[in-house]
């Protein structure tokens, strides 16, 4: 073969590559509607009391002898099919985006998460994040359901003219960099970006990576930003700034500063207001509540977690924070 001729044969094997990624999808978006459908079958005629419990044994049975090749439409999956349909009975789970994922990422969702908006949540996140099945059940035992929660109900007050909610977490699970109890803010900084994937995976695939200790010259000075991003659907840079120690008011005041000098210096004319994210090993809420009530730039603080967090404990805070805007909202 000529060597010219590679180049081109290489894009032939791609359109053949890229239309069958298609059929795959495709496919698989037709399965999903199907087993929707069969649940929806099954379960009226179960309401109606044409069919009893022993019914959906026979109905698989009669399957299995009338296509003896036919795989998945045992009891066992029937049953999950007559559930996905009840716990999705307006058809909201058909829609385009949602049928992308596979029924093992939808088992996953309707066996480990317990209310209906957080099963909405990790659809619509896995769909949009891509997640393959283990980085699904990985978000899930890490809360993130939870934890980006807190985070939208304490979001600064600020201006920026994008949603910010369901971005920002109030703590960051970075079980992944095996850091010990004890290490610095370098040694952070440096498992973070040897790590840049499984953080990124964190993050949220619209965050870009700019770079590591991004300098801001002002005046005469150089400051450094531990980490810089940049948020694809916000249009805004994201400033990370790492502190291994407690939340302290003051910290606000430098990564405002950071912000400032990013707005001024480095933002384009089309892209929105620079976002801070101060990212410490530990924070007491009020304390947050107060620093940030009179802050005009929008800012988040979470907490990093080395290890995974229990996901009952993240419930119970969610639950607390309800209950106490509940309590306020009856003063």
């Amino acid at each position: 073969m000529s060597e010219s001729l590679q180049p081109q044969f290489t894009e032939v094997l791609t359109l053949i590559k890229t239309a069958q990624q298609k059929v795959i999808a495709s496919a698989n978006q037709e399965l999903i509607k199907l087993y929707w459908n069969i649940g929806k079958y099954i379960s009226d005629r179960l309401a109606t009391s044409e069919w009893g419990q022993k019914t959906i044994e026979q109905l698989a049975a009669f399957i299995q002898t009338q296509e003896p090749g036919l795989k998945g439409f045992e009891k066992r999956n029937l049953e999950r099919m007559r559930q996905f349909y009840e716990i999705y009975p307006d058809s909201q789970i058909t829609t385009a985006l949602r049928t992308q994922l596979s029924w093992t990422h939808h088992r996953i969702i309707m066996s480990r998460c317990k209310t209906e908006s957080e099963r909405l949540f990790y659809l619509d996140l896995a769909a949009t994040e891509r997640y393959s099945t283990r980085e699904l059940d990985r978000q899930i035992n890490s809360g993130i359901f939870e934890r980006t929660r807190l985070a939208d109900a304490r979001l600064s007050p600020t201006t920026h003219p994008q949603p910010l909610a369901g971005i920002f977490r109030d703590s960051y699970v970075l079980d992944f960099l095996n850091l010990p109890s004890k290490h610095s803010e370098n040694d952070l900084k440096t498992a973070l970006v040897s790590c840049l994937q499984k953080f990124i995976l964190e993050l949220g695939r619209d965050f870009t990576f700019l770079g590591e200790e991004y300098r801001l010259q002002v005046g005469n000075s150089d400051f450094f930003i531990d980490l810089l991003f940049y948020h694809r659907e916000l249009q805004s840079l994201v400033a990370f700034e790492l502190k291994i120690d407690k939340f302290r008011p003051e910290y606000l005041g430098q990564l405002e500063f950071y912000l400032e000098a990013l707005d001024r210096d480095i933002r384009k004319a089309h892209e929105n207001p620079s976002i801070g994210v101060l990212l410490c090993r530990d924070k007491d809420d009020e304390v947050v509540e107060y620093a940030l009530s009179r802050s005009i730039s929008p800012t988040v603080v979470a907490e990093y977690e080395i290890k995974l967090i229990p996901k009952d404990l993240l419930r119970r805070k969610l639950n607390e924070f309800y209950e106490l805007l509940a309590s306020k909202d009856e003063q």
